[in-house]
């Protein structure tokens, strides 16, 4: 069988969370699937590490994938030549974009529909892509994927899209994120925020990840702060940043954030261990993979009460309305004088880990391209 698979958000040093679930789901496919050929469709050159074993060939398609005018270039009028040249049985897209002119099979995974719910979070060309083909893609795809319970019933609604054709395939979590000593971890506030207490925040700067409303809420929390603590940022800007920017420079206490700037996950699991808590306040995910690192950093976690983010955390964060400063705010203020609740929430943290690993979700997603294969035949 081939099967051609979208491999363009496998850059290195480069992966967030769309890209480490297709690079964990598909280092494990391609191994576990050696009877098959899988041919990578890259949009740049590719790092050797992403050649997960002798069954992967890598193709570079150009040009590279950074507008939506390109993005149709490539999805429409390349990519069809591509899957005749490789003769495709199957084509598998983990971040979603496929192309409508095709009759191979297409296995699609659609994390969330953010842009469905907020366009005015993207910038237009790429909200005019995603709202014009993205709804045409679902119900072209023979089977689709996405990683939690609350993004299928958003596409069954959103798209009319008949349930059975959705399989949830959780996301999972890098096994190197790990908790570190006490002593290990005051060194790391040495080294991060001048020995002093933070919170952390794991994510891009976008308008979804709701860092507006965190910046408030720091600020509010800081009248009833007496330790000095800090909000260590580690992420990178993308879009629409202009608002988080005057936030930020409208803040009192503007000196006690530290960016850091995008971690490696050797610097990652460091910066979560010492951390007082994640605070992790989107107002829309498909999941949140940040939540399942802070589990495993065994580092307490405040995160949204919506979308999905309830079914990640259950009972092991604290939640809270991420369009309230105020509740931001509090639950901060709750952590940050209450080490009996941190604890508490670590030990929740520490079994809710448990259901989540890149190994189910590899063998998931296999089962939705195995179902995609059968109706081919």
């Amino acid at each position: 069988m081939n099967i051609v698979v979208n491999a363009q958000v496998l850059v290195k040093d480069q992966l967030d969370g769309i890209g480490w679930f297709t690079y964990e789901t598909l280092k494990r496919i391609t191994r576990n699937n050696p009877r098959h050929t899988f041919y990578f469709i890259f949009d740049r050159p590719y790092h050797e590490s992403f050649l997960f074993s002798e069954n992967v060939k890598p193709v570079i398609l150009y040009p590279q994938s950074r507008h939506p005018f390109l993005w149709f270039l490539r999805f429409e009028l390349l990519m069809p030549f591509i899957l005749r040249k490789y003769k495709a049985d199957i084509f598998l897209s983990p971040d979603g974009w496929m192309t409508l002119n095709t009759k191979v099979p297409v296995v699609q995974v659609i994390h969330d529909l953010n842009f469905e719910h907020y366009p005015q979070d993207l910038p237009f060309w790429t909200r005019k892509y995603y709202k014009t083909l993205f709804p045409r893609y679902a119900r072209q795809a023979a089977q689709i994927a996405t990683v939690s319970h609350y993004s299928k019933n958003d596409i069954v609604q959103t798209y009319d899209i008949s349930p059975d054709k959705i399989d949830v395939v959780f996301n999972g979590c890098n096994t190197d994120f790990k908790p570190f000593t006490s002593d290990e971890n005051i060194k790391i506030r040495e080294q991060y925020s001048a020995g002093a207490p933070y919170f952390l925040y794991v994510g891009a700067l976008i308008p979804r990840k709701n860092v507006t409303r965190l910046f408030r809420a720091f600020d509010q929390f800081k009248k009833q702060d007496n330790n000095n603590t800090k909000l260590l940022v580690a992420g990178h800007k993308m879009w629409l940043s202009n608002h988080i920017d005057g936030t930020f420079r409208d803040m009192q206490h503007k000196d006690d954030i530290i960016f850091v700037g995008r971690k490696n996950v050797d610097e990652l699991t460091k910066l979560y261990s010492a951390a007082i808590a994640l605070t992790y306040v989107s107002y829309f995910e498909g999941f949140g993979i940040p939540i399942l690192e802070a589990f495993n950093a065994e580092t307490a976690v405040i995160t949204s009460n919506c979308t999905s983010m309830p079914e990640v955390a259950d009972s092991a964060a604290l939640l809270v309305d991420p369009f309230s400063v105020d509740s931001i705010a509090e639950a901060m203020v709750k952590l940050n004088n209450n080490s009996s609740l941190r604890k508490q929430l670590v030990d929740k943290g520490k079994e809710r880990k448990k259901l989540f690993s890149w190994d189910n979700t590899a063998e998931q997603l296999w089962k939705c391209v195995e179902k995609a294969i059968e109706m081919k035949k």
